[in-house]
């Protein structure tokens, strides 16, 4: 895996074109594929900080970042960072 800048900034664009900003909380791996954890940058007032999930693809020398669309993977990756908060506690 290649480094990412400590508070990277990522820009994701929702379903009705609005440019939301999200910042590289870390990067794991679940069955050989990578999924990224986004932090939003401008949470709103009285919110939580939420953390969303994404998987990670390469691209060349890019990345991108995809929403998750398949419930069971969306779970087993929930699962993954739970654990992993689990023991940090």
């Amino acid at each position: 895996m290649e480094n990412f800048d400590e508070n990277q900034i990522i820009e994701t664009i929702d379903e009705e074109g609005n440019v939301i900003k999200f910042e590289l909380y870390d990067i794991v791996e679940v069955e050989a594929r990578e999924y990224a954890l986004l932090l939003p940058v401008e949470a709103e007032e009285g919110e939580d900080d939420e953390i969303v999930l994404m998987r990670l693809l390469k691209d060349g020398e890019d990345y991108l970042f995809e929403t998750i669309d398949d419930d069971a993977e969306f779970e087993k990756v929930a699962q993954y960072v739970e654990s992993l908060e689990d023991e940090e506690e």
